[in-house]
This record gives structure tokens, C-alpha cells and sequence, in this order.
């Protein structure tokens, strides 16, 4: 078969501006960057038409190393409901340089299920991660020039918590220290970069309402504390206007075109390990005005991605979807069920079977949310007839859930016209209840991570370093205790160990740090040994990424 790359170069494109006449987007509204690629005005948002559409997440079970295929399946199964006849948009998160040039290539679905043009979407793309990043940087350099320049007047700092953002997986920037050399390089002080998805500005861009909104969220980010242990803001700073100018372009959703020529808002790009990984809300709910049925994915497995994409984008939005896909994969559950991970392509019954667990857990996990669910079974070459067959009698007999395969990775729409059909049926027949939260907004900040922990992951105690219980404390000392949580944890397991595969339970289960994110309004508590700044591997992606015969090659 195809790469990805030779198959999305062997589409014919269309103008962007026939991909939003589609949708009944006015052509006076595209603003075209380049002949495929448009930003399109959030303006153009109608909440009762939000109302009237029906909105679909797509999740997975536990990540692996493998891949499950969850971009693809959400693309899928948008050309699977235009092949029948219906009104499908679907919704994503922008791919990071980080993860292109480390481990995965690219992210912009896979086969014949992409958006496209793939290598600029996986790229540069409208600049939105670049425009956050200088953003982000900006109030670090402004917060830097503000103390050197104001230590005459006896301005200082006790604390910092504001670090610099970079789109690029670099270990040997985590820690850092700034302002080394003669006093006019400024207050040497100690700093670090996290990559440009866990940014704070990141998650206000895909939480905000619209510019005004974002400005506010913007003034309210706490930089650090002064002596006597108050916040000191944005606001105080007097720069949120120019950090809202730097993202006056990057707040328009980003409209594409699927392979198969349909309508694709691609915007924002949180990762759901380190920060929320959901794509903008403005880009869903442009999606939702002018689809009947708009597919959304949230990262990684459902205890990240899903329970984020519920307890804090649906919370803060009023979003409520009708449907949940979960997808699996055969060489993902018999990793789950302790299969070796350079044996997962073997058939292997016994694994598979141990693996369900995993599958299970997530499935109640869903349900717990008041979701209806189905599984998308993401078909691969080597699994075999009985593998399917035997996940198929799990799903509909022991879990009574809708199944279908999926393989629009080698088909297009064709190939997920089951799935768009289970998806169809189900939504008008047994469509989800209201949703359901974990936790309630008044419960503490402790309680909200420990019920997380607890009813979700399985956790049997939670355990806080001191700086972590100092910063609830803080929390409360702030007013800011409803926020949600956002927990960064390892995106391989339900612990914060990535080695338990599985459906693991009974777990002490460590929060290391917590970070208050007064702009984006939330609270993030760091698990384990998870890191915000990933690292390259030994042999990363980018050693395979060339131009040959002016074609990029290695970005798939």
C-alpha cells in the first residue's frame, strides 16, 4: 500500500473556499491562507444551531507504542456519515513539531483518512503554535525586563512559576538558568520550557469564548508571588493587550479539507498527558453550526483525553454529546493483556482475552459519564478473523455495546460506513444521557483529583508532596478551588507508572506538583514522573525527514 504522504500527494484538492461553500460558509468569510488552507471567523458561531447538532467524541483505550489509531478513525468515520448522505464536519487538534520530529512523523490521520495538505498541516501550518509560543515567550521576556527594571524601587519576586515555552522535544531545556554575565544581561535566576502544548496559553486559546474572553483569561495568569505571598498577574504586568494582539489570527478556527474533499476544523493542540487535549472550543462549535454531525477526538485513552474533554471542555462550554467511540485495537489489548511488545502482530487468543480488561474498564469509565458508547475496532493486516470475531461477541454480548470495524485507513469512507451507520442508529435510538461529572465544582481541589483517581484510574490512596499540598492550600487561600483539575499523568497506563499495562487497580497513586493555571482556569496536578517537556528517542523522526526531489519525505 501507499505511504500516507504518497496518498495524500495523489488527492486532487480542492480550493478551500468550495470546501466552505460546502458547509454554507459565505465565501466573503474565508480568509485564505494559501489555495487550501483558510482561518475562518468564530463570529460566524450560532448557538442554537450548536443545539440542534450531534456531536461525537472518539476516544480509545489505554495509549500504546504501537498506536491505536484514533485520528484516523475520527476522520473515518466523518467520510463514513457523508457516504450516507449526511451533513458530517470533523473537529481536531493541531499536530506539534515535537512529536513529528521525535516519534510519530506526523499526525494528521493515516491511508486514505487524512486531512490535508498533510505535510503543512504537520508543519508550519497557519502559524497558531508559533503565534503561542511568542506569546508565551513575550510575557516571559517582558516579566524578566519588568524586575530588572523596576529592582531600584525595590520590586522582587519570591517565586516564579512562569517558564518559557519551545514546540520542539528538547530534555536539555527542562531546567535552565537565565541572565548569566555582566548585570546588564539581566537577574540571573533559574527557569526552564515546557513544550508549546502544555503552555497555559495553549489551553486559554482552546478554552476562550471569543477575544474579549481571551484577553481576560490572559490578564488573570499568574506569573509568580512577591514577599509577602501575593499573586502577581498579567494584569499587573499592563502587557495583556499585546499578548492578545500576538494571537489575534491564531484565535480563528483553521478550516481543511478531508481526503475525501469534506469540511475539517483543525485548531489548537493541547496533549491530553500533560494538559487538556482537546482541540478549541470556538473550531467545535463552528463545526457544530454547520454540521448535522460533527466528529471530535480527545487524546490519548479515555481516563486523559475523554474524562478532560468531559469534566472540563463540556463543563466550561455546555457542550453535550450524543455518542461516545471508543476504538481498540487487537495488538492493543493483548498488549494490555501482557503480550510483549515486539510479539503483539502474532495471533495470540489468550492475550487478547487478558486484555479485554482493559477495554472494560474504560467502556464503565464512560458510562459513569452517562455516555452511550460504541467500539470502533481499528482492523490491521496481521489481525485474524478469529481475533475480530472474538472481540465482536465481547463487545455486543458481555459489555452490550455496538461494534464495528473500522478500515477507512485502506478504504476512505467506504470503509467506515458501518461504523457511520452503528453511530447513526444508536444516536437515534439510545442517544446519551446528560452528562454526568466526576466531581462537583465545589468540591476541594483535593477531592476532585482523589475522586478522579479513585473512580477512574482505580487508585486505592493518593499521596502529595509538600509542594503540592502547599499549592491547594494556596488554591484556597485564592477563591479558585471550583476550577477543574487537569491531571498530567503517563499516558500508557490508568497509574502514574507507564510500565502497568492493563486494567490496573489498588495503586498508591503520587501527585508530585501541582500548578495553578488562574488564566485558563484550571488546576493542573502532576503525577508521577510525567514531564512537560518530552525528550527525543535514540533513532528520532527527524533523521528520516528530507526533501527528496523538492517532496518532503518521513513525515508519515
Amino acid at each position: 500500500m501507499k505511504s500516507d504522504i504518497e496518498i495524500a500527494r495523489s488527492i486532487e484538492l480542492k480550493k478551500i473556499k468550495q470546501v466552505a461553500e460546502s458547509i454554507d460558509i459565505p465565501r466573503d468569510e474565508v480568509e485564505n491562507y494559501g489555495r487550501y488552507i483558510a482561518k475562518i471567523p468564530e463570529t460566524l458561531i450560532d448557538e442554537e444551531r450548536v443545539k440542534r447538532s450531534n456531536l461525537i467524541l472518539v476516544t480509545a483505550i489505554t495509549a500504546t507504542k504501537a498506536g491505536i489509531g484514533k485520528t484516523t478513525v475520527s476522520i473515518g468515520l466523518a467520510l463514513g456519515l457523508n457516504k450516507l448522505g449526511k451533513k458530517a464536519i470533523v473537529a481536531l487538534r493541531e499536530p506539534s513539531l515535537g512529536p513529528c520530529f521525535g516519534m510519530k512523523g506526523g499526525a494528521a490521520g493515516g491511508g486514505y483518512a487524512q486531512v490535508l495538505p498533510m505535510e503543512k498541516i504537520n508543519l508550519h501550518f497557519t502559524g497558531d503554535f508559533h503565534a503561542i509560543t511568542s506569546a508565551h515567550n513575550m510575557i516571559s521576556a517582558l516579566l524578566d525586563n519588568y524586575i530588572y527594571q523596576h529592582q531600584a524601587d525595590g520590586f522582587a519576586l519570591k517565586e516564579i512559576i512562569w517558564k518559557r515555552v519551545l514546540d520542539v522535544n528538547d530534555r536539555s531545556l527542562r531546567s535552565i538558568v537565565t541572565g548569566l554575565g555582566p548585570r546588564t544581561n539581566g537577574v540571573t535566576m533559574e527557569s526552564g520550557f515546557d513544550i508549546t502544548p502544555a503552555s497555559e496559553i495553549m489551553a486559554i486559546l482552546c478554552l476562550a469564548s471569543d477575544v474579549d474572553d481571551l484577553r481576560r483569561r490572559i490578564e488573570n495568569i499568574i506569573l509568580g508571588f512577591t514577599y509577602d505571598g501575593r499573586p502577581f498577574t498579567v494584569k499587573e504586568l499592563g502587557v495583556a493587550g499585546a499578548i492578545t494582539v500576538l494571537l489575534k489570527d491564531a484565535i480563528h478556527p483553521n478550516l481543511v479539507q478531508t481526503t475525501e474533499g469534506t469540511a475539517a476544523f483543525v485548531h489548537g493542540g493541547p496533549f491530553a498527558n500533560i494538559a487538556h487535549g482537546c482541540n478549541s472550543i470556538l473550531a467545535t462549535k463552528l463545526a457544530m453550526t454547520y454540521g448535522d454531525y460533527v466528529v471530535t477526538e480527545a487524546g490519548f485513552g479515555a481516563d486523559l483525553g475523554a474524562e478532560k474533554f468531559y469534566n472540563i471542555k463540556c463543563r466550561k462550554s455546555g457542550l453535550q454529546p450524543k455518542l461516545t467511540v471508543i476504538v481498540a485495537t487487537a495488538q492493543g489489548l493483548k498488549m494490555h493483556g501482557g503480550v510483549s511488545l515486539d510479539r503483539i502482530k502474532e495471533p495470540n487468543m489468550e492475550g487478547l482475552r487478558q486484555g479485554f480488561g482493559n477495554l472494560d474498564k474504560h467502556v464503565r469509565n464512560l458510562r459513569s459519564f452517562g455516555q452511550t458508547v460504541v467500539v470502533a475496532f481499528n482492523r490491521f493486516a496481521t489481525d485474524t478473523d478469529e481475533e475480530v470475531e472474538a472481540i465482536r461477541r465481547h463487545c455486543e454480548e458481555r459489555l452490550k455495546v455496538g461494534f464495528a470495524i473500522n478500515d477507512a485507513f485502506a478504504r476512505g469512507g467506504e470503509g467506515a460506513v458501518d461504523l457511520a451507520r452503528l453511530v447513526v442508529d444508536t444516536i437515534a435510538e439510545q442517544p446519551s444521557e446528560p452528562l454526568q461529572f466526576t466531581y462537583a465544582e465545589g468540591d476541594s481541589v483535593q477531592q476532585k483529583i482523589e475522586k478522579v483517581a479513585s473512580h477512574l484510574y482505580g487508585a486505592s490512596v493518593v499521596t502529595y508532596s509538600s509542594a503540592a499540598r502547599k499549592m491547594m492550600k494556596l488554591a484556597e487561600e485564592l477563591g479558585i478551588t471550583h476550577y477543574p483539575v487537569c491531571i498530567a499523568k503517563t499516558q500508557y497506563s490508568f497509574s502514574a507508572d507507564p510500565k502497568i499495562y492493563g486494567a490496573v487497580n489498588n495503586f498508591e497513586f503520587h501527585i508530585k506538583d501541582i500548578v495553578v493555571n488562574n488564566g485558563a482556569e484550571m488546576i493542573v496536578a502532576i503525577a508521577g514522573e510525567i514531564l512537560r517537556m518530552p525528550g527525543l528517542p535514540k533513532s528520532p523522526q527527524a533523521e528520516r525527514i528530507d526533501i527528496v526531489d523538492g517532496e518532503i519525505e518521513g513525515l508519515s
